[in-house]
């Protein structure tokens, strides 16, 4: 496949999610969400590309991964196209006592992945997971929290407010569970990591909090709870403007896989095959 259609498949996923929010139909941006949280250490571009293509993936691989794992896929099913970055290797430093090499992406191709919903064969071991439990992933978005020095502490006068971020503190609201404290902490940090630069200015208190909720979203489902986004009305925000959409949507995609990353969250899907 040429650069120029590759560009081109990309640029529809894009358009077609922008189409469908414009004309009212929130419910794809939430879609979308939901695949950011499956497959959050993907670039934006491929969760962009998986998602519009098959909205109900979960766990996707190439044709011989799914083999290897003692699974096939069925004759006829269709691919999902996906863009896997071709590597070669770079050297690192000039010093003849310690040569470094590392690898860099030198482009990308085309490959196609397949949801496990289109094979069959043995099962996958089940990832562990409970519905309304944030386990011990609560208390280890609070020790993030701690190490990037932002206080953190409880108060009653913030009510009805369940959290509020000020600039290095969160205060949260004291009798939450622990699954409703974990999604209020969890957008408190992304407006710490998001909206405490050039960027507050920059942007309208609505798409803030409305930025922040995302990443809330993301997060929540990526640990297994079932959450109410309020970003289902994302669109609304921006009046039509496709360019501050994407923006936007990049910032909320690596301040999600950011914190992810940093509270041990393993990637749950099946990575493409490099």
């Amino acid at each position: 496949m040429k650069s120029e259609e590759i560009k081109k498949f990309t640029s529809q996923a894009t358009n077609q999610l922008f189409a469908a929010l414009n004309e009212g139909r929130s419910e794809t941006l939430t879609q979308y969400l939901a695949a950011m949280a499956r497959f959050h250490r993907y670039s934006l571009g491929n969760i962009m590309l998986i998602a519009s293509q098959r909205r109900d993936a979960t766990r996707v691989a190439g044709f011989r991964t799914w083999n290897k794992l003692g699974r096939f896929v069925r004759k006829g099913e269709k691919g999902i196209f996906v863009l896997a970055p071709i590597m070669r290797r770079k050297t690192e430093g000039l010093d003849n006592l310690e040569l470094k090499e590392s690898t860099i992406p030198a482009g990308f191709r085309p490959v196609y992945v397949f949801d496990v919903s289109q094979t069959d064969g043995q099962e996958l071991p089940v990832v562990c997971s409970v519905s309304g439990d944030p386990r011990e992933y609560r208390e280890r978005l609070a020790l993030l929290i701690d190490r990037l020095e932002i206080g953190l502490e409880y108060s009653e006068a913030i009510a009805p407010a369940l959290g509020t971020s000020s600039g290095g503190k969160i205060t949260l609201l004291p009798g939450q569970s622990l699954a409703a404290e974990f999604v209020t902490l969890s957008h408190e940090l992304a407006h710490e990591l998001m909206h405490r630069t050039e960027r507050r200015s920059a942007t309208s208190k609505c798409v803030r909090e409305t930025e922040a909720e995302a990443v809330a979203y993301v997060v929540s489902q990526a640990i297994g709870l079932e959450t109410i986004s309020a970003a289902k009305d994302y669109i609304q925000l921006y009046n039509g403007d496709a360019n501050l959409l994407i923006e936007s949507l990049e910032i909320i995609q690596s301040t999600a896989n950011s914190i992810l990353q940093s509270i041990g969250v393993d990637q749950e899907s099946i990575a493409p095959p490099s």
